[in-house]
């Protein structure tokens, strides 16, 4: 394992933003939603690209809170520009599941 020091965790900024819109990625390669995720007056809506299909089915997603990567560049997945990386984890079967807050938080908080 690399390890790494506080100044560069800290460029990276883990916010809490809650999802506004799901809907199957249909011109995605592999199984994926396209989410909007709303993070707050500060940094608002924006767009990502996931493969969360395996356990979640899109209208169970609006209204979730997620943690996402909200300052690496923007890129492009097909013809979606993704603004933000939402987080999650693999389980045993390689389905991937959402990193998510256990308690309702502000949208736009920082992990720290």
């Amino acid at each position: 394992m690399q390890t790494i020091d506080w100044d560069d965790f800290s460029k990276v900024e883990l916010r809490v933003g809650r999802i506004v819109a799901a809907e199957p990625f249909a011109k995605a390669r592999r199984p994926a939603y396209i989410l909007q995720v709303d993070f707050g007056p500060e940094i608002g809506v924006r767009k990502s690209s996931a493969q969360i299909t395996d356990l979640y089915a899109p209208e169970a997603l609006v209204g979730k809170q997620v943690v996402a990567v909200v300052n690496f560049p923007p890129k492009q997945i097909g013809p979606l520009m993704s603004e933000c990386l939402v987080t999650g984890f693999h389980n045993a079967h390689g389905q991937v599941s959402l990193c998510v807050p256990e308690h309702d938080v502000p949208l736009g908080t920082r992990l720290l």
